[in-house]
């Protein structure tokens, strides 16, 4: 008999309520489980974000749509 056999045993015969508490205990014991790793992020998205932070903070705040027409690769 396999200890999942023994605790199905056990467990059929308690009380509606306190199968609310082994139902409780088990959510417990998952959640103590080590987490699986993060999957490997896209190398390629890692080099777009520190590209965008390279330019973090320069942005006054204030946009003049003109000036955004003039810069020297688009004369």
């Amino acid at each position: 008999m396999t200890t999942a056999e023994k605790i199905l045993e056990e467990v059929l015969s308690l009380p509606e309520f306190q199968l609310r508490e082994v139902l409780d205990f088990v959510g417990y014991l998952k959640s103590r489980l080590p987490q699986p790793a993060a999957p490997e992020t896209d190398r390629g998205a890692e080099a777009d974000w520190a590209e965008f932070e390279k330019g973090a903070g320069l942005w006054s705040g204030k946009f003049i749509r003109a000036e955004c027409y003039d810069r020297k690769v688009l004369r």
